[in-house]
């Protein structure tokens, strides 16, 4: 009989202990697998913002003036001393222009050994996009160089349409693995094909995870992406429930595919620290039943031994939860502070791309006033009495000239400013002026209505930005229009300041406003905006405790009316 207990309190216990096992087995895999989806969703964000990055630099560079006339047949060594400082000052790998047949005649290495110059690269898929009007994007393994990289391209075009010729940059992605390295990571980064782009391990890239069809490399061998490789399969096996073999060890398994051109992004992480704590609390909670299965039987104060050495096991139990909880809130607040300064990037790639714009409108707005100069200081020379009232005039033309160019301050900042004081007619005024020559151009019939001032509480400087997007925005929506009227209000309730833009284009269509915020989100045909005006605009907005509205008129176009809080006496200067 004695036997027979001993062996049923073996077998209870042996499936007490196996229970605890995989009880904990789930639950600290779990954690592992919460902390793995964090640092997934960081690393992928970090990709889309490299590839992102420099979107927009292409599209501006074919529009540059130097680009269009070294196109058109000018000189390339001026070009290429300035192709290579843009890309010095950027951190590119290479900026070149290429003719319409793919021929390099210009480039920001055209100095060094690996020059792009008189290489062609027409059987590249970039170029190939490009050259029919898209912005071609591609990764692969540079043909002179033989360095990977990532390629983006715009078509350059002369004033009547025509193409001229194609300008690509080259982004080097390689600080993206070195960033996995060294966090001692295990991450793969794979294009559409299965073939690994990046990976924290060398031995990784430009393996495959999949074999490749007869198709895939046909393609693959035409546009030179992988030249020199073998793409051999990867030793890896997939399993169900978020797991795989990496290379012969059991690894927990992420993925994330919400990339640009369907890129995948696998994030490997190690779960022996898991099975090791789950070992560790089985082995402990065994051992505390054990011995309190054993104490029972004997004496009173053995058990009380017992109970308080299982209470110092949950208190060590709850320090670490502590310390781990510690860990992942700190983590968050690093991926919270690296996207603030992703919006801040993308913020400040809007105000640049707008002064790109507003470079014609400020040199024929400043050649007006230097002519007027040029013509009183001529005429002071013949008339001796002359200077005494050319002075004052002279003194117009520089607060003229000032004017012009400190309504342009803004686009250079990065820096936040301090609240105050703002009259919304004023601020008004100062944005017609930044899109006065855009409104002449598309001749527009404006109305201003502006009965008196209306102070509100806010950064001058950054409602000036709100007013200047949704100007640029009724001005682009009018351009297919007969009938164009831009009509501008402003007024106040009990409480609050607001103004309202309301033009006759094209409207909202499908679109909410909603949609339109979101950042990339654009109405306008491909290459004729980012869509980050109203995203960035509606963050100034809300940053000023105000309230942005949009809806279609029943007489066609669109109305956006913004509120912001009126100023009071008693509020002083806070930073914006």
């Amino acid at each position: 009989m004695r036997k027979r207990h001993l062996l049923l309190a073996f077998v209870s216990v042996l499936a007490t202990a196996v229970g605890i096992f995989w009880l904990s087995l789930q639950y600290f895999q779990s954690q592992e697998q919460s902390k793995a989806s964090a640092r997934l969703s960081l690393y992928r964000s970090t990709v889309v913002a490299e590839l992102e990055r420099f979107s927009h630099l292409t599209y501006v560079l074919a529009r540059d003036q130097k680009v269009i006339s070294t196109a058109e047949g000018g000189s390339t060594k001026a070009l290429d001393s300035r192709l290579f400082a843009f890309a010095d000052q950027a951190g590119l790998d290479a900026i070149y222009l290429m003719q319409p047949n793919g021929q390099t005649i210009s480039a920001s290495n055209a100095n060094s050994p690996e020059s792009f110059v008189g290489q062609n690269y027409s059987f590249r898929p970039y170029f190939r996009l490009a050259a029919q009007g898209e912005q071609g994007r591609f990764y692969g393994i540079g043909a002179t160089t033989g360095l990977p990289g990532y390629f983006i391209a715009d078509a350059v075009q002369s004033s009547s349409g025509d193409l001229i010729g194609v300008i690509a940059i080259k982004l080097g992605l390689s600080k993206l693995e070195a960033s996995w390295r060294d966090a001692g990571e295990q991450v793969l980064l794979t294009n559409d094909d299965g073939v690994v782009l990046l990976a924290s391990d060398p031995n990784w890239r430009y393996r495959v995870l999949a074999p490749l069809s007869v198709e895939q490399r046909a393609r693959i061998e035409e546009s030179r992406q992988f030249t020199g490789q073998a793409l051999s399969e990867l030793d890896w096996t997939l399993f169900q429930n978020n797991a795989a073999q990496l290379q012969g060890e059991h690894r927990i398994y992420l993925n994330s595919t919400a990339l640009p051109h369907d890129w995948q992004l696998h994030y490997f992480a190690d779960d022996s620290q898991a099975r090791t704590r789950s070992w560790l609390v089985t082995g402990l909670l065994t051992i505390l039943a054990s011995t309190a299965l054993i104490l029972t039987q004997f004496r009173h104060s053995r058990r009380i031994g017992a109970a308080l050495r299982r209470s110092e096991a949950e208190e060590v139990q709850l320090r670490q939860a502590n310390e781990r909880l510690a860990v992942e809130i700190e983590e968050r607040k690093t991926a919270e502070r690296r996207l603030q300064r992703t919006k801040d990037e993308l913020e400040r790639a809007s105000r640049l791309a707008a002064l790109g714009q507003l470079s014609a409108s400020v040199t024929h707005e400043l050649g007006q006033p230097i002519a007027a100069m040029r013509n009183h200081l001529a005429a002071a020379e013949f008339n001796p009495r002359e200077p005494e009232r050319i002075f004052p005039k002279l003194g117009g033309l520089v607060d003229r000239m000032e004017g012009i160019t400190r309504q342009l301050k803004f686009f250079a900042r990065t820096e936040g400013e301090a609240f105050k004081q703002v009259d919304l007619a004023q601020a008004m005024r100062a944005a017609l002026t930044l899109v006065d020559a855009n409104l002449q151009a598309s001749d527009i019939d404006l109305t201003f209505e502006c009965p008196q001032p209306v102070f509100v509480w806010g950064n001058q400087l950054r409602l000036e930005q709100v007013m200047t997007n949704l100007l640029r925005n009724a001005v682009d929506s009018m351009e297919d229009s007969d009938d164009r009227q831009l009509t501008i209000s402003l007024g106040q309730t009990a409480d609050r300041g607001w103004f309202s833009v309301s033009d006759t284009g094209h409207g909202l269509g499908d679109a909410t406003l909603a949609d339109l915020q979101e950042p990339f989100m654009t109405t306008r045909e491909s290459g004729r905006g980012m869509g980050l005006g109203l995203a960035i605009s509606s963050n100034i907005v809300t940053e000023h405790n105000g309230q942005i509205a949009a809806e279609n008129t029943s007489q066609g176009g669109a109305i956006f009316r913004v509120d912001l809080p009126l100023y009071h006496a008693d509020q002083g200067e806070t930073a914006a």
